[in-house]
């Protein structure tokens, strides 16, 4: 690639060890890399390190906030440091109008901001290219999450994949691949008929609550409530529900908690499970989505 970026003024503020791969990548790009909430750590020697968030995004071209974005406090995590920055403090005067802002998963604190602020808020969670790519560590990272709660193998199990989109897809070939009976639920007759296809069962969720009652481990991916109440009453209370969509999830774990069924919230599996693949990919991708959000503005 040259050095595709040189000229260009990056700034990344907070984030956790894939972004370190991504710093790396960009200055091996010819960047000026400015960064916030790290510690000097020799990886970052070719970085300009601050303390103040101000002085890192002052005039910069883009800036890049970590995966998860700010929570719906408004507060952006540096999990290396423990350093926070939140989205009513000064630094973010300083960021121009019309940067190319690029985050994960930009919840409604954070798009009101950067309207506010005449930002270019680009969310690259979504993108396929970044989502089938990050499926893999997603599903790996969930399977793990079950063999450690569960008193029994996958193998054999009865899984339940709610959802067969990326992440769905990915998981359930892994599930079926180590032997357990995968049961798909999704809303596409299209994409049950491609399950059924690969040897799998598959419902809609209209099924959903007549079915739940044999699975011992339910999955999800759908970012909407498919797990209510009457559907948890449902299932077995052996059953563990592990839910991968993003926040607030799929699954009404007030009603879950009531009923004493196991469920957990599983975000951000990539960086917690394999943070030098995840930030591999973040290196592979964001050169291109940076290039291409600058020649947009």
């Amino acid at each position: 690639m040259g050095k595709m970026l040189a000229g260009i003024k990056i700034a990344l503020l907070g984030g956790d060890a894939r972004e370190i791969i991504l710093m790396q990548e960009l200055v091996r790009l010819g960047a000026e890399v400015r960064v916030a909430g790290y510690p000097p750590l020799p990886e970052l020697k070719d970085c300009l390190l601050f303390k103040e968030a101000s002085n890192a995004v002052r005039q910069v071209d883009v800036l890049i906030l970590p995966v998860p974005g700010a929570d719906e406090r408004g507060v952006i995590k540096g999990t290396l440091t423990g350093h926070t920055f939140r989205l009513n403090e000064s630094w973010v005067d300083e960021v121009p109008p019309g940067t190319l802002v690029l985050v994960g998963v930009a919840r409604p604190v954070l798009k009101k901001v950067a309207r506010e602020k005449g930002w270019k808020l680009e969310e690259t969670a979504d993108r396929d290219e970044m989502a089938i790519l990050n499926s893999v560590p997603t599903a790996e990272g969930a399977i793990m999450m079950a063999l450690q709660e569960m008193p029994v193998t996958l193998h054999g199990s009865e899984a339940f994949v709610l959802g067969l989109g990326r992440t769905g897809l990915t998981l359930a070939h892994m599930l079926a691949g180590i032997g357990a009976r995968v049961t798909v639920v999704d809303r596409g007759a299209a994409d049950r008929a491609r399950a059924l296809a690969l040897g799998w069962r598959a419902i809609s969720f209209e099924e959903l609550p007549t079915a739940i009652g044999w699975a011992q481990v339910v999955f999800n991916t759908v970012p909407a409530p498919v797990l209510t109440e009457e559907v948890l009453a449902a299932a077995s209370p052996q059953c563990l529900i592990i839910d991968l969509a993003s926040a607030p999830g799929g699954t009404d774990f007030a009603a879950a908690q009531k009923l004493g069924k196991r469920a957990v919230m599983a975000p951000g599996l990539p960086g917690k499970v394999a943070p030098q693949t995840a930030g591999e990919i973040l290196a592979r991708l964001y050169p291109r989505f940076i290039l291409e959000g600058l020649e947009r503005l």
